[in-house]
C-alpha cells in the first residue's frame, strides 16, 4: 500500500489495517518457523514495510497539531 493512500485513511481505519497486517505477519512468521514454504517470500518484506508506514503516519498525525514555529512564538 502506498503512503499517499494510507494518509487519506482515518485513524480508525489505520488502526484496523495495522491489526490486520500484524495478524498476517504472525501467520507468515509461523510458516517460516515451522519450515513450510511461504506463498510469497517478498510478501513478508512488504508487510513489514507497510506496518512501518502506518506507524509513521499515526505518529506524525499525533504530533502535527502540536507543531509551533519559532516565528509564531515570538509574535
Amino acid at each position: 500500500m502506498k503512503a499517499k493512500e494510507l494518509r487519506q485513511m482515518s485513524a480508525v481505519e489505520l488502526k484496523s489495517k495495522l491489526q490486520e497486517l500484524r495478524k498476517e505477519m504472525m501467520k507468515q512468521n509461523a510458516q517460516i518457523a515451522t519450515g513450510t514454504s511461504v506463498k510469497s517470500p517478498g510478501q513478508v518484506k512488504q508487510t513489514k514495510k507497510t506496518i512501518a508506514k502506518i506507524l509513521t503516519i499515526v505518529h506524525s498525525k499525533k504530533i502535527e497539531p502540536v507543531k509551533v514555529t519559532k516565528k509564531e512564538t515570538e509574535e
